[in-house]
Parts: structure tokens; C-alpha cells; sequence
């Protein structure tokens, strides 16, 4: 079992015992039908991969590591908002007339700010960072931008990163104010780690541990017999994660620069209605 499992599972199970409904609140999600969605949840689930060790993809069921990566690229390398720069259709509920999402994740991460030595956007001010004063306790993003909220066509649920160098090792912190565990939790775990990977490789470190730290860890109402379905599933050893070392600039990663040797994991064709 993978370390990914381990934590998903463990996370899952304690959150069907021990979480705490909504039901008595008028939640702002609604299903397709209309009804209100509501969910089970725990309050600051903390969890951590060394990634030095193991690649934290999920085997209980099957990730789409280059759907994934390709999302993150949107975010964090195009700096986009645009749902036709992204290869997926899991941006389309979200997006508004004129085919964005707002004033959101990539769209903030692109805006430039002025700094000491100069102006640069949060993504090239890591770059920067990283490469120049890697001891900095201030390597870090945000992209909950409260002057633009009304403008953004979903508030940013994976908001914040952190990194942070100790010795040659790049570790970071992912910040996610919530977290739907049966559509999201493997899918942002891939992701930032995949985005660890590539910001130690492109500034010459190693690559450390992976934090992800969760406000709102919850469980949809209809979700439920899905998850206690799900945990029923074979688990397998974590898959050796492959990134094309050649690439030395950030912005030249491609999704194809990415992929998995030996990747088992098990099957889950159940449709899982989505909340928005």
C-alpha cells in the first residue's frame, strides 16, 4: 500500500466516524437536482509525504497523472484563467461568458508585483528566490486575493504554497481551505508534489517533503456509499514517478515530461455526482 493510500484511507475512515454534518445549515452547493449538498467534515487534517521516498499517487483507485499535471501547468506555468488553455472539461461549471473562471489561480499567480529587485510575478519570484536566497523564510504564494474574490468565479480552494530549503532538500506546504476527499484529495496531492518535483529540479535541489494542510476536509452527502465502496478496494505498492531531467527551465515542461513506471491501482467506475 502506498503511503498515499494509507493517508487517504485513514483520513476518510475518521472523518465517516468521527466528522461532524451540516445538515443543520443552509449550505451554498447544490446538486445537479438541486438539492443542497451536504457533507461530513473534520476540521485541519494535516498530512505529509516525503517524497524523497515515494511518489504520493493513490492505487485505491486511478489518478490521471496527465490530466493533473495538465491543470497545474494551466495554474502555475501558463498562469491562466481561460478554460481553452486547459486540455479538461473541469473547469467548463466554473466558467463564466466570456470562457474564464474569473479572476483566479493562474490569473493571480501572473500578476506582477514590485519587489527590491524588481517587478515579478509570485511564480517567478519563487524562481528567483529559490535560486538566490534559498535560506528565505518568505518563499511563498497566495492567491486568495480578497480585493478580487467577487471577481473570481470560484474562491481558491488549494490558495497557498510555501517553500522552504533545509540543507539541499525543497519542501513545501500546501494551504487548501477545502478539500472534497472523493474527487479531490489524490488529484491535489499528485499535483503539488509533481510542482515540488519540478521547482527543486530547475533549482538545482532535492527534493523533500510534501505538507498539505486542510481546513475543511469533507465528505458529500451522496458521496457517502461511494467512499465506504471505494475503501473496499485493492491497494498496491506506490509507482516509480519519472520527470525529464534534461528540462532546466521551468517554463519548458511540457505534460509529457512527466510519467509513472509500474503504476497499478484498482478500478472505480461509479459516476460521482459533483457539487457546485
Amino acid at each position: 500500500m502506498s503511503i498515499a493510500d494509507t493517508l487517504f484511507i485513514q483520513n476518510c475512515k475518521d472523518i465517516l466516524e468521527n466528522g461532524v454534518w451540516d445538515t443543520d445549515y443552509d449550505v451554498r452547493p447544490r446538486w445537479e437536482d438541486g438539492a443542497a449538498a451536504h457533507t461530513i467534515k473534520k476540521f485541519g487534517l494535516v498530512n505529509r509525504y516525503d517524497l524523497s521516498k515515494e511518489f504520493p499517487i493513490l492505487t485505491i483507485r486511478r489518478t490521471a497523472l496527465k490530466s493533473a499535471v495538465d491543470e497545474l501547468l494551466w495554474i502555475w506555468q501558463k498562469k491562466s484563467n481561460r478554460i481553452a488553455d486547459l486540455n479538461s472539461h473541469i473547469w467548463d461549471s466554473w466558467a463564466d461568458e466570456n470562457g474564464t473562471i474569473g479572476k483566479a489561480y493562474g490569473y493571480q499567480l501572473g500578476k506582477k508585483h514590485k519587489y527590491r529587485e524588481g517587478m515579478f510575478d509570485q511564480v517567478d519570484r519563487v524562481l528567483f528566490d529559490l535560486k538566490n536566497n534559498p535560506t528565505s523564510r518568505r518563499i511563498m504564494t497566495n492567491i486568495y486575493n480578497h480585493d478580487e474574490l467577487s471577481e473570481m468565479q470560484l474562491y481558491p480552494c488549494a490558495y497557498s504554497m510555501t517553500f522552504n530549503v533545509s540543507g539541499n532538500k525543497l519542501n513545501g506546504i500546501l494551504n487548501q481551505r477545502s478539500q472534497d476527499m472523493l474527487t479531490a484529495n489524490g488529484w491535489n496531492t499528485c499535483q503539488y508534489a509533481v510542482l515540488v518535483h519540478m521547482m527543486a529540479h530547475v533549482s538545482g535541489l532535492e527534493v523533500g517533503e510534501l505538507v498539505h494542510v486542510i481546513a475543511d476536509a469533507h465528505i458529500y452527502d451522496r458521496h457517502v456509499p461511494l467512499v465506504e465502496e471505494l475503501l473496499k478496494n485493492e491497494t498496491f505498492d506506490a509507482p516509480k514517478f519519472v520527470m525529464n531531467t534534461e528540462k532546466k527551465d521551468f517554463y519548458d515542461f511540457t505534460v509529457d515530461d512527466f510519467s509513472l513506471e509500474d503504476y497499478k491501482y484498482s478500478e472505480f467506475k461509479l459516476k460521482i455526482p459533483v457539487a457546485v
